[in-house]
């Protein structure tokens, strides 16, 4: 039997993570069949992430150079995802999130007239600037979407206020969910000895808006903190950009308690969060998956487009000044009720079957399955 096929365009790490049980799941669709696009836009910490998942992609357009600006980049794989699509003819494409791939891909979806499903749709900051440039990413994509998969009712509730048609809107859940509790079955390790005496912070930053002087007031911030408490080591995988790796390794690298690391592939990553008393971080995948491991979360933003987690009292927005951090930190090292306040383990981000249910929309939509036998919503 033929199936029909589904585009699952992915660039980065991240989306490699939150799309891997899409593609798992359409693998095991007895009507769809998943062609996955590979554009490189991360190219190492991409091919870590297939390689857990076993993800052999179909096409991989290598879009990936050095110092890209991002005009460039946008180009390049619009152009590149131009022809491959017109090479697959697919029935519908899947993007995931907010990057520049998942624009292009939107775009390119739009002029071959390919209806489009938006993996973790509705994520709003309102604020064109933060984060740059994924809140217009993500805009853009949602108004060209066919199928919005939100992962919360806040995500759903933000589309019908853009005007989103409420039966194109589909909770979910969000499949990082789905993504955590397959990792956490395959056991990895983090380059740290953890003591029982001892307290870990587990810092990450790479977002475009903190680079500079805000960055600077991070790593301002974590040096006061290992000054006023001897018993906190950090652990601090740094993001290849120079950007980031820079600034990081000048203001960290010659401390004793700090272990400066290359970015952990994705189990090593997950592994590194449950050895972590706390976590600091600008990331948006961090933000949702801490919660589900029981780990405090601080968000170095000053908005964010996942507020569930903070409304549900398991992360908190400090921003970059460093008198915030310090105190957000000190008040978990310090005050044990507030610490089990924000680690509690509870998430507001699914229950693990959010790709069941979004394979079960296109299923339905393919009319290959009635719609009474969708899977029931989050």
């Amino acid at each position: 039997m033929n199936k029909i096929k589904i585009a699952v365009v992915i660039g980065t790490r991240p989306e490699a993570i939150k799309m891997a049980p899409v593609v798992k799941a359409l693998e095991n669709s007895e009507h769809l069949a998943p062609i996955v696009v590979a554009t490189g836009q991360h190219r190492e910490m991409l091919d870590q992430v297939f390689d857990i998942f076993s993800i052999e992609p179909d096409f991989d357009l290598n879009v990936m150079r050095p110092n890209q600006t991002l005009p460039a980049l946008t180009a390049r794989l619009i152009t590149s995802l131009d022809e491959c699509i017109g090479q697959i003819q697919p029935a519908a494409i899947l993007v995931q999130g907010d990057t520049t791939s998942v624009l292009a891909a939107s775009m390119v979806a739009f002029y071959h007239r390919i209806p489009i499903g938006h993996v973790e749709a509705g994520l709003r900051t309102g604020d064109m600037d933060n984060p740059f440039p994924e809140e217009m990413n993500r805009v853009l994509a949602g108004r060209l979407a066919r199928w919005h998969f939100a992962p919360t009712v806040s995500s759903r509730n933000n589309l019908l206020i853009e005007g989103v048609a409420p039966d194109s809107i589909y909770v979910s859940g969000n499949t990082v969910i789905d993504a955590l509790f397959d990792a956490r079955r395959h056991p990895a390790k983090v380059p740290y000895q953890r003591s029982d005496k001892r307290r870990l912070m587990l810092v990450t930053t790479h977002r475009r808006e903190n680079f500079g002087a805000p960055l600077g007031d991070i790593c301002a911030a974590i040096i006061r903190l290992l000054e006023a408490n001897p018993y906190l080591d950090i652990l601090f995988p740094v993001h290849r950009n120079p950007n980031v790796s820079a600034p990081v390794r000048e203001a960290l690298g010659n401390h004793p308690r700090v272990t400066l690391c290359e970015p952990l592939d994705y189990l090593s990553f997950i592994a590194g969060m449950e050895a972590a008393d706390l976590i600091l971080s600008d990331s948006g995948g961090v933000q949702e998956e801490a919660p589900a491991l029981g780990k405090p979360v601080l968000v170095l933003r000053e908005e964010t487009e996942r507020p569930e987690a903070v409304s549900f009292g398991v992360a908190e927005l400090v921003g970059t000044n460093p008198d915030r951090i310090v105190r957000a930190v000190q008040k978990l090292l310090s005050d044990d009720s507030a610490y089990r306040a924000m680690a509690r383990g509870s998430s507001p981000y699914g229950d693990g079957k959010a790709a069941a249910r979004i394979i079960s929309v296109l299923e339905s939509a393919f009319q290959k399955i009635p719609e009474s036998e969708v899977l029931a919503p989050l």
